[in-house]
């Protein structure tokens, strides 16, 4: 198939995507008429439907196409991450989802409200949401511009600008009624569209069985000339068959061969070129032979891998718990045992999502391994199809791959954008239907720029930091506020600002590119790179301590709050609580 023909298919797969985005949005959107539809679909959402909602929102960009790309780069370690993102509802199912369903809340600022009665806290509680769900937003607008660059040659400012204008629209349009039915479909459409490609793949591999877990790194089957876009450096193990036009160690080469093994700094422009059977080089820090990259222990690159493992799973075990995107699904339920239901059925739907981006992931270091040279493994996914199957077949699987990666950002979007708008209106404004739009055409906008200005980071890499703020905050105010009678304002408030400030500045100084240039190693840049381990301790050290010292200003109906919480809804305990339009 001819790259214009491709391209025509992946555009129209694109497209088609969108658009169905779009009526599937609309024709929810057409129900919603009160705030209560906006912000939670009046309570109204059965387990089934809302499981697949709950999962189309979660699986985002960092699940599409990220799993993949960091078990194509780091191997064995880099499980953690899909484990991570499943177990999370593990501890959302046992210790948050029915109880936050009775405490009758809205968002996650009015259970603050609720629980320890201050209207400060619910302030705090407010910007923590926002800062989460635009540091979640950042790498969904990145996969976006990252994907349609790949896939159509556009400039990388176009995906951020269209899948923000997509997601408004369907936002503005419906609220939490419009995008549930969205997300519903978008994770059939994932699920599909990530399914059928690795099952392709697998019966490819099977039918040719390569060695993937030997002594040797990964070779090209054809020669590759690979294009270097920012500096990088790698680590080359094997250098025969391989020539470098550009910069070289600060030196300019042309056609130039290597001296032998070693560490090599490419210069942004440079090209290699690999002749057919070469040993791929691979960035610095990632594992190079098969051996070392089926093998735990080795980290994600840099030092401590050992303390970088714990901190991703500390992050991704307990930042689920701190999601304001998946928090509100749970609001949408009619009551605490259909929220326990919903949150045991995304569990089985997404183990069974993310054995498909796994497979990818081993697969891409097989059919595609020059894109380790670079570090872009996020596009993976994405050239996998042509790479390993080529023709008619490959290009359709690599269109249906397409559509998938955008129904995954403007799911996970929609989440953000109604977690943010809902946020907005009812804390900063007055909680009308208008101010809940104007909130999320803001909410949508203000992650666009700073999706253009942050660095390469993976995209599961910086789903991960935004846990790792999500973990600081509002998972140690969700547990203690749900399970510990003693905690007061004052020590929810503290732990939120210790948690939020020290993962928050980390986030950003890593999201921005703060360790790009080399400044920090050791330890500084582990704890930039992988905060959770010490924010999150932190975090609940701060609130238990704090509320100890303010004991005598814990509310003085926590018995009552903790029976409505806690009691069964058929004990007739319980009481809606309405919007503040409402009140």
């Amino acid at each position: 198939m001819s790259f214009d023909a491709q391209t025509t298919l992946t555009a129209c797969a694109l497209v088609l995507a969108a658009l169905a985005t779009v009526l599937v949005g609309a024709y929810g959107g057409r129900l919603a008429r009160t705030t209560s539809d906006f912000l939670v679909a009046s309570r109204a959402v059965g387990p089934r439907w809302n499981a697949a909602a709950v999962s189309g929102e979660y699986l985002s960009a960092a699940s599409f196409l990220g799993v993949a790309g960091l078990v194509a780069k780091y191997g064995a370690d880099a499980l953690w991450y899909p484990i991570g993102f499943t177990a999370g509802y593990l501890g959302l199912l046992l210790f948050v989802s029915a109880p936050l369903r009775r405490s009758g809340a809205y968002t996650v600022p009015d259970f603050a409200e609720f629980r320890l009665g201050s209207a400060r806290l619910r302030t705090v509680s407010m910007l923590v949401v926002v800062v989460i769900c635009v540091f979640y937003l950042v790498p969904q607008y990145q996969g976006a511009g990252l994907t349609l660059k790949i896939l159509l040659g556009l400039p990388v400012w176009i995906g951020p600008v269209a899948v923000g204008a997509i997601v408004i629209a369907n936002v503005v349009g419906g609220g939490m009624r419009s995008i549930t039915f969205v997300q519903a479909f978008q994770y059939w459409l994932k699920l599909t569209a990530i399914a059928v490609p690795a099952l392709a793949l697998l019966a490819l591999f099977l039918s040719d069985p390569a060695e993937l877990g030997g002594p040797l790194p990964p070779s090209v089957q054809q020669e590759t000339t690979v294009a270097v876009d920012t500096d990088v450096v790698v680590q080359v193990a094997e250098p025969a068959g391989i020539t470098v036009t550009g910069l070289v160690n600060d030196r300019e080469v042309t056609d130039a061969t290597l001296p032998g093994p070693g560490r090599y700094t490419l210069g942004a422009g440079a090209t290699l070129t690999l002749a057919s059977g070469a040993a791929t080089p691979v960035v610095a820090g990632a594992p190079n032979t098969g051996g070392e990259w089926i093998s735990s222990g080795g980290g994600l690159g840099g030092e401590h891998p050992l303390y970088q493992v714990l901190s991703i799973i500390v992050a991704t075990f307990l930042g689920t718990m701190g999601l304001p995107h998946v928090l509100v699904r749970f609001y949408t339920n009619p009551d605490g045992r259909a929220a326990r239901r919903t949150a045991l059925a995304v569990i089985a739907l997404l183990a069974l999502f993310y054995l498909f981006p796994t497979l990818l992931g081993v697969f891409a270091r097989l059919y595609v391994p020059q894109l380790l040279i670079t570090g872009t493994a996020d596009a993976a996914v994405l050239l996998l199809p042509n790479a390993a199957i080529g023709g008619v077949l490959g290009a359709g699987l690599a269109a249906l791959v397409a559509a998938g990666a955008i129904a995954a950002f403007l799911a996970t979007s929609s989440g953000l954008l109604v977690s943010i708008a809902g946020a907005l209106s009812t804390d900063v404004l007055r909680g009308r239907i208008r101010d809940f739009r104007v909130a999320a055409v803001v909410g949508g906008v203000v992650p666009i720029p700073l999706a253009l200005a942050a660095s390469s980071l993976e995209l599961s890499r910086s789903v991960g930091l935004a846990f790792a703020v999500a973990a600081s905050t509002l998972c140690p105010l969700l547990v203690l506020g749900i399970w510990w009678r003693g905690l007061t304002s004052s020590g929810a408030i503290s732990g939120l600002l210790v948690g939020g400030l020290l993962s928050g500045v980390a986030t950003t100084l890593a999201v921005i590119g703060g360790l790009d240039d080399g400044a920090l190693a050791g330890w500084p840049a582990v704890l930039i790179g992988y905060p959770a381990a010490v924010t999150v301790p932190l975090a609940f050290l701060t609130m238990i301590v704090v509320s100890r010292l303010t004991a005598a200003s814990a509310p003085p109906d926590t018995a009552r709050i903790f029976a409505r919480m806690h009691v069964p809804e058929r004990l007739g305990l319980g009481v809606e609580r309405l919007p503040r339009e409402q009140h």
